[in-house]
């Protein structure tokens, strides 16, 4: 029994000894590894960060009446251009009941009073023709007479104003008939017709009537990181990226970068304004959102490799480069910008060298 379990044993050995050569002599027998190989290229890269923002009119300027009323006309529409000065809508006049019949009863006073002083300077004039009175004596009769007359023009006036908000003898109702500040687009018309509107005063900002910009002076609004703003300068060339023109690409400027920051969702973000430079059948509508790419560093027709043929060890960055069939040298080339895809080579590679990609076997 004994003799029986060490001849099993033996040859459970032997096996295993027996396969051990077998899988080494094959392993031996076996191709070397080999891989793909690209070479370096010349190529323009530009090092940029990006901005998310959106494209509006550098000014809207928002339209307010001068008097509160109501809303009779309205004769423009958004998109429609207008002209400084040119005429918008008109307002109706709702008169305060107090205020005009307080201005009522000025109007009957100075009528009554005017009635008054009129045969005061009657009695004097034919006294002053007759030679009973100075010349000085009806002069200020003359004086009162006149100021009475000027008074209740003064009073029907107020009363018209209050009514109508426009004096018939000047012609225009420059209170009721809302008129352009400026010349532009119309953006948008929040009232319609027979909405109440209030005034713009020292306490209220008003109801606004129409909203107009100027479309051919537009600027991208966008926020950068905190850890990018740092890298940027007024004057920086941008690229704007519009959604809703995925076709076109346009320019800008950068003109402003935020002095002070605002924490959004835990990080700090820093507001840029910039100049878009349209052309002259370029038309953009304002509010569509962007991404703005912005221009860090440019370099043009510089040798450069794809950052994948890179390999790290430690703080060291290196390729390796095909000397023979299957054997390859380390290389650490001195390198230069990147745009995260290629990365410039100044020195330690020529564009004839093969250089392996370690993420790419030779079937």
């Amino acid at each position: 029994m004994k003799k029986a379990i060490r001849i099993t044993i033996g040859v459970v050995i032997l096996l295993v000894f027996g396969g051990t050569i077998v899988y080494l002599y094959s392993k031996s027998k076996e191709d070397p590894k080999t891989y793909k190989t690209e070479t370096p290229f010349y190529t323009d890269i530009v090092k940029k960060t990006v901005a998310n923002g959106s494209v509006t009119p550098r000014k809207e300027i928002e339209i307010k009446p001068q008097i509160s009323g109501i809303i009779k006309e309205i004769f423009v529409e958004p998109g429609e251009r207008v002209d400084e000065n040119e005429l918008i809508a008109k307002v109706k006049v709702v008169p305060d009941m107090v205020n005009l019949n307080s201005a009522r009863s000025r109007v009957n006073k100075a009528e009554i009073n005017l009635e008054d002083k009129k045969r005061e300077f009657e009695r004097q004039k034919k006294l002053f023709e007759n030679g009973y009175i100075p010349k000085a004596e009806f002069e200020k009769v003359e004086v009162s007479y006149k100021n009475a007359k000027e008074e209740l023009e003064a009073a029907k006036n107020n009363l018209q104003l209050i009514k109508e908000g426009a004096l018939e003898k000047k012609g225009e109702s420059s209170n009721t008939l809302i008129r352009s500040t400026t010349q532009g687009m119309v953006l948008n018309v929040p009232v319609e017709r027979g909405n109440s509107v209030i005034e713009s005063n020292n306490f209220n900002d008003g109801t606004t009537i129409a909203t107009i910009a100027d479309m051919n002076d537009m600027i991208f609004k966008g926020k950068v990181d905190e850890s990018e703003v740092g890298r940027l300068h007024t004057g920086m060339d941008i690229i704007l990226s519009i959604g809703a023109l995925p076709d076109e690409e346009f320019n800008a400027t950068l003109e402003y970068i935020a002095p002070k920051g605002n924490e959004e969702n835990g990080a700090v973000q820093f507001e840029i304004k910039a100049d878009v430079n349209l052309k002259d059948d370029q038309f953009i509508r304002a509010g569509y959102s962007a991404i703005g790419d912005i221009i860090l560093q440019k370099k043009d027709s510089v040798l450069a490799v794809n950052e994948s043929l890179l390999q790290y060890e430690n703080d060291s960055t290196y390729v390796e480069v095909k000397e023979g069939e299957s054997s390859y040298k380390q290389v650490n080339p001195d390198f230069g910008i990147s745009d995260g895809i290629n990365i410039e080579v100044k020195s330690g590679l020529s564009k004839d060298d093969k250089i392996k990609d370690p993420t790419r076997r030779q079937e």
